[in-house]
């Protein structure tokens, strides 16, 4: 108790007579314990938050250290750039403007030198270029067509950047085995490269 005066908690009436419950100032105890239980759900909801907040810490970490979902993160941060980069050029393999009426209306990002036989260039934008779907598709290892894909991406790609580049691209490289700290450099490079091109 005391003579001047303090703001109830609960209630908010100024009064000269109170209680202080770890500092904090109540017009009488039934007032503290009214306000004690009507805050219980506001307790609650913030151990609720933050026990959320540290799920979603370890999952973000989790994921930040699993390769399966930085690789493909990475690649698709990547092939989106190449694709906007490339919006005003034809097919690198067949020079054609793909139309949303065609049956395989739409571009992928094709590989000159294929992610899989040579993971060392899947990043390397050189290596990339706009391909539609019908070619990007029938570029496989066991196609038919693979022979005249590849040789017209090659063509196409020497009068777009050269013959020294597409030598370079040819030629040794040093094997890669990217970190998942790399991929998510790599995913947030692309990202920040696609918004430049965007804005």
């Amino acid at each position: 108790m005391a003579n001047s005066k303090r703001k109830c908690k609960n209630c908010g009436k100024s009064v000269r007579e109170y209680i202080v419950i770890n500092n904090v100032a109540y017009c009488s105890f039934e007032s503290a314990l009214q306000y004690a239980n009507n805050n219980k759900p506001k307790g609650a909801e913030i151990k609720r938050k933050s026990a959320d907040k540290v799920h979603r810490d370890k999952k973000r970490a989790l994921k930040d250290n699993d390769r399966k979902i930085r690789l493909p993160a990475a690649q698709k941060a990547f092939n989106a750039f190449i694709r906007v980069r490339d919006i005003d050029l034809p097919c690198i393999s067949c020079g054609v403007f793909v139309t949303a009426d065609m049956p395989y209306g739409q571009y992928d990002c094709g590989h000159f030198k294929t992610v899989g036989g040579f993971p060392e260039l899947r990043f390397e934008e050189l290596n990339a270029h706009k391909q539609c779907k019908k070619c990007n598709g029938g570029s496989g290892r066991f196609s038919k067509k693979d022979t005249t894909v590849s040789k017209e991406y090659r063509l196409n790609l020497i009068d777009k950047i050269g013959l020294d580049k597409v030598n370079w691209i040819e030629g040794p490289h040093e094997p890669k085995k990217y970190t998942c700290a790399e991929l998510k450099e790599i995913e947030l490079l692309y990202k920040r490269k696609l918004k430049e091109l965007t804005t």
